[in-house]
């Protein structure tokens, strides 16, 4: 199996425009935030296991995790910049976890404080999941620091848990519950060159729904845990749609660490499934609060949509990971469309506030209108929050805005790939490229390469794009425009951003004489504040001008012309129908911009009205 390399984000340098004012929030305000929240929620002070029966604020499970992924945002920063604060409190967590590892390597603030004798006897309970977010994070802060303290101390732990499971295979279970630690060992298994810690990560992979730990449960539990089959068999995408992508993630790790082409195989399906069947247009997954998980084909509600800041990552990791092993552009439109879209809403335009589900549509209306509809169906939150009791979410957008670098390029010895569009500059081998652009506010994209020596280079054509130019010759391959070396040192790709609406499959009920409004990778949607309040009886003209007319979040306003039925006169609740509408100007702003103005309706598919 032909494979290809990422160019690390420590190889790339994001100099300006949309992303560098987004990491730039990220390290000042949001990292910051994060770290405040978890101080005050005692996230931080579990790591000294002190708590005791009948103290306050007892741990939970999964916290471990929590302060994983903060300290693994921190070294990513760290790669680029100082953060003296940040580095001291990360310094300080290490202390006490390296205080309170148990002699024989286990480390875990829940069960060595709160429930001792409870080791390895349930698969729901997090441990291996905290054990892979804390590997990734000792292997990220040793690159950025060079400090290994924190990996020897990882490393210890992942020596018990290999001897553990896959030696001895003495606990209650055989594979995680929620996957992580798969793809953290692939990642201890680069950093230290220790086998061993890939034959875990693929023991955890192959027995996988091929053992008898969940024989006798429900369906509905194997599926949500991705046990309901053997790995190499799946084909479509099943259950908690976080736990999925990491699953997934860690398959195509696999795949192409070994050339196994059963893995790739059920990678490139269980892909395909999700992007044509079982994504949001906004780079979502799982439509349901039911276990947050995937349901069926082309079940995707708008307004109780799921859609977990977490499980659009995941998909982006996922989706990364395909392209080191095929460089079609059908990847890097995955990962772009949950860039600019379904994580980018998890963040409040400020840096400091998250959304955990991600709706794409809210009627403020149903909310707390009567007593009973507090206890009725499932409602997404309508405004971000500093942070929630289970909060997975928050130094998951850290980490995966510091570490944005690692899905602009690839390369293997005949080509560079250019994935994503950013101003920046980067070293992939002998050669140099920048890229200056302004986009996605604008679709000219410059891109000049030093050093190629004879390699070719390949930009994507956003799968989005139906007209683009590019000022050198080039051959389309898999959805990029393959440029030879004697051509590639300084071309211009300009992509046709005009505003357009996006029509659904039939088979998606919930978008049925809908259209959704777009600009390049960006969705857009309608809020209440612009648009009169109420968006229930709006409709849009599909064939009328969009103009660009003001700036929100960094991205042009679009106005469109659309119509609203007159305000009802008089007591009435049915009558004759009229047919009556008012012209009216329709106001959209980016989706991931939604719900920084407070409670409002939000609508991303909007009726469409036909004027024949």
């Amino acid at each position: 199996m032909k494979t290809y390399r990422r160019i690390p984000f420590t190889d790339v340098d994001i100099i300006g425009g949309f992303w560098r004012e987004r990491q730039q929030l990220n390290r000042e305000a949001t990292i910051p935030a994060v770290m405040n929240r978890f101080m005050e929620t005692g996230r931080f002070e579990a790591f000294k296991c002190g708590w005791r029966e009948g103290s306050h604020n007892k741990p939970h499970i999964f916290w471990d995790s929590d302060v994983a992924k903060w300290i693994e945002s921190v070294a990513y920063v760290v790669e680029k910049a100082s953060m003296p604060e940040m580095e001291r409190i990360v310094e300080q967590t290490i202390d006490e976890i390296e205080l309170h590892q148990t002699p024989d390597g286990y480390v875990n603030s829940y069960f060595t404080s709160v429930e001792p004798g409870m080791r390895w006897r349930n698969r729901s309970w997090h441990e291996l999941y905290c054990a892979g977010h804390l590997i990734e994070a000792a292997v990220a802060w040793r690159h950025a620091t060079g400090r290994d303290r924190f990996l020897k101390i990882m490393r210890r732990y992942a020596d018990y848990i290999d001897r553990v499971f896959r030696v001895e295979r003495s606990a209650a279970f055989q594979t995680p519950g929620h996957e992580e630690i798969e793809l953290a060992l692939v990642k201890l298994y680069h950093a230290t060159g220790e086998k061993k810690y890939l034959d875990l990560a693929r023991f955890f992979i192959d027995r996988r729904g091929a053992n008898p730990e969940t024989d006798g449960q429900p369906l509905t539990e194997r599926l949500a845990t991705q046990s309901h089959m053997p790995v190499r068999e799946m084909r479509t995408a099943e259950g908690h749609a976080v736990r999925a992508g990491y699953l997934f993630s860690a398959m195509a790790d696999l795949a192409r660490e070994d050339g196994d082409e059963s893995l790739r195989a059920a990678c490139e399906a269980v892909f395909d499934n999700i992007v044509n069947r079982r994504m949001y247009i906004t780079g979502g997954v799982g439509s349901t609060l039911n276990s947050e998980t995937y349901t069926i084909d082309y079940d995707l509600p708008n307004e109780t949509a799921y859609a977990e800041t977490c499980a659009a990552i995941s998909l982006a990791y996922f989706a990364g990971r395909m392209l080191l092993i095929e460089p079609d552009a059908k990847y890097a439109d995955a990962v772009e469309r949950v860039l600019y879209n379904g994580f980018l809403s998890g963040l409040s335009l400020d840096g400091t506030r998250f959304f955990y589900t991600n709706p794409l549509e809210i009627v403020k209306s149903r909310r707390g209108a009567h007593p009973c509809t507090e206890k009725g169906d499932w409602l997404p939150i309508m405004e971000r929050v500093e942070v929630f009791s289970c909060s997975c979410c928050p130094p998951n957008v850290t980490r995966f805005l510091a570490s944005l670098g690692d899905f602009a390029f690839t390369e293997d010895d005949e080509t560079v790939f250019v994935h994503q569009y950013m101003p920046c500059s980067a070293k992939a081998g002998e050669a140099r490229l920048t890229m200056e652009t302004d986009y996605p506010r604008g679709g000219v994209v410059r891109v000049k390469a030093r050093g190629l020596n004879g390699r070719r280079l390949a930009l994507r054509v956003p799968g989005w794009c139906s007209r683009f130019e590019l000022s050198a010759p080039y051959a389309l391959e898999r959805g990029c425009a393959i440029i030879d070396a004697a051509d590639a040192a300084d071309v211009t790709l300009t992509l046709d951003m005009t505003p357009q609406l996006i029509e659904a499959r039939s088979n998606v009920a919930d978008c049925a004489g809908k259209a959704a409004m777009t600009r390049g990778p960006v969705v857009y949607c309608m809020e209440g504040v612009d648009n009169g309040g109420s968006l229930a009886d709006i409709r849009l003209d599909p064939a009328g001008e969009v103009k660009e007319t003001g700036d929100y979040g960094g991205l042009p306003v679009l106005e469109a012309r659309g119509w609203r039925r007159p305000v009802p006169q008089g007591e009435w609740l049915y009558r004759p129908y009229t047919g009556r509408y008012e012209e009216k100007k329709l106001t959209f702003i980016p989706y991931f911009a939604f719900a920084n103005r407070g409670e409002s309706d939000m609508r991303v598919w909007i009726p469409v009205r036909m004027i024949w």
